[in-house]
């Protein structure tokens, strides 16, 4: 069995093994038992807004997506700019992986792809992004413990549905099969996503948390979901708007708010192949849960 990554913050040299992480005596009090049971309202909700439907069917013109690349870009920026604020935090240190989990360098190389060298001054921030931005970083320095939940839906739905959403853009925008333009979906240094899920939720289960502490966590994961919804909501209005011309270079013309975002954080049932949700990790493979993808966020 393979193992994680040597060099990740969480062990002072040690190699952690896949396989030690896998537990059959999971508890209703876990943590990851509580964010799954927790916000599969939330999750169903996201999974039907419009967006994220017609994302599912190959229904994604060109400029939405990489308005949503963009907005992954502000989202993960932000995101992992707290989680390195915080990576001796005994309340989140253990769920620290940058080698296997950040995402801002991948992002980067897809922007340049779509926008080209000068990429940083093509995209902009929109309201609902930048709502979401503004409650990652107020976690990250006010209420670190806070943070499991962002890390957790983002990362575990990447992993979890980010290959079916890779091959649905890949086909819908006819992009390279060399990889070009969604290299987010790549993880190099995860050689077995559902071992390296296993050892997250292990993790993040032996964290030392009162009941309380556990409670605030899952709402603030149902809080990220309702940022998604609304960046989706957003996102769906622009693709509403553009014409046939603008997709295909430039921002489309709207009401002045640049969006970015997509929708990576859940893959709907696609024909026969029900993706699986990154929300829902802890579902098994089986059960195809639906995927996460491109929740959209802006950095400071």
């Amino acid at each position: 069995m393979p193992s994680a990554m040597e060099g990740s913050e969480g062990g002072e040299g040690e190699i952690l093994r896949y396989e030690e992480t896998e537990d059959d005596n999971i508890s209703p009090t876990d943590l990851s038992e509580l964010l799954k049971e927790g916000t599969k309202e939330s999750h169903d909700r996201a999974e039907n807004t419009q967006f994220v439907k017609d994302f599912l069917k190959g229904r994604i013109k060109k400029e939405l997506f990489k308005l949503a690349t963009a907005a992954l870009y502000f989202t993960y920026s932000a995101l992992e700019e707290e989680m390195d604020r915080n990576k001796d935090n005994p309340v989140f240190a253990p769920l620290y992986f940058p080698l296997e989990l950040h995402r801002q360098e991948a992002l980067v190389k897809d922007l340049k792809y779509f926008y080209g060298e000068d990429w940083k001054e093509k995209i902009q921030c929109s309201e609902a992004t930048q709502h979401y931005v503004d409650r990652i970083h107020h976690v990250g320095q006010h209420e670190p413990e806070l943070l499991v939940a962002h890390a957790y839906t983002r990362y575990m739905g990447d992993l979890s549905g980010g290959q079916v959403l890779k091959k649905v853009a890949q086909r819908a925008l006819k992009l390279p099969g060399t990889e070009e333009g969604v290299q987010f979906y790549i993880f190099d240094n995860i050689s077995n996503a559902q071992q390296f899920k296993q050892l997250y939720r292990a993790r993040m289960n032996a964290l030392d948390l009162e009941k309380n502490t556990k409670e605030r966590i899952v709402e603030e994961a149902n809080q990220a979901f309702r940022f998604n919804m609304q960046v989706f909501d957003e996102l769906d209005k622009i693709g509403r708007s553009l014409t046939e011309e603008a997709q295909d270079g430039g921002f489309p013309a709207h009401d002045g708010k640049g969006d970015l975002c997509k929708c990576p954080y859940y893959a709907d049932k696609l024909g026969q192949a029900g993706a699986g949700c990154p929300y829902r990790a802890a579902v098994d493979l089986a059960q195809q849960p639906l995927v996460p993808l491109i929740v959209a966020g802006c950095a400071a």
